[in-house]
């Protein structure tokens, strides 16, 4: 198994594995808006010959007046190779590059509420918590959770632990 950053070549592949796992589908002009517009942060699995396996879709939240934070669109592995950590693994990839490269201080995300297996492994295993929930969020009517990650302190919060060391040092 292979994880590396999804390319333009990817996204056909990368709509397969959506169509073929999930409820929501999005165009290929949304991949590609994805694709272009943050493309350190967009992950593929990849098995042994090459195949496209998962992918987790993600880009940086574009509200002006909050702090900079990624949000995952989307997060799939094919059911044959689910429970290897392929997922975990692409999330930890792209969360790092949203610190690193637009560094973010959260990473959200939404999730069914009746998706047991998806809320286990954000909540359990990648430890977001629930934020909020969504009423009627999904085109079906199904609420969701609105879930996130802290990333980064916030630098008000650092600098109030920064001047309590620092008095603490001089004292």
């Amino acid at each position: 198994m292979n994880i590396r950053q999804a390319t333009v070549e990817d996204l056909m592949a990368v709509q397969n594995c959506n169509l073929l796992d999930l409820p929501e589908n999005y165009q290929m002009k949304y991949y590609l808006y994805h694709a272009l517009s943050w493309p350190q942060l967009s992950y593929v699995a990849e098995d042994d010959q090459g195949k496209i396996v998962g992918y987790v879709l993600a880009k940086m939240d574009e509200e002006d007046n909050s702090s900079p934070h990624g949000h995952i669109t989307s997060l799939s592995v094919m059911r044959t190779y689910r429970r290897l950590g392929l997922a975990e693994k692409m999330m930890q990839q792209s969360t790092r590059q949203m610190v690193e490269v637009f560094g973010a201080h959260y990473v959200s995300l939404h999730v069914r509420k009746t998706n047991r297996a998806a809320i286990g492994l954000y909540r359990d295993t990648l430890k977001f918590s629930v934020h909020d929930i969504e009423k009627k969020y999904y085109a079906d009517g199904e609420d969701a959770y609105a879930m996130r990650l802290q990333l980064k302190e916030p630098v008000k919060k650092l600098r109030g632990v920064v001047e309590e060391v620092n008095q603490v040092t001089v004292a």
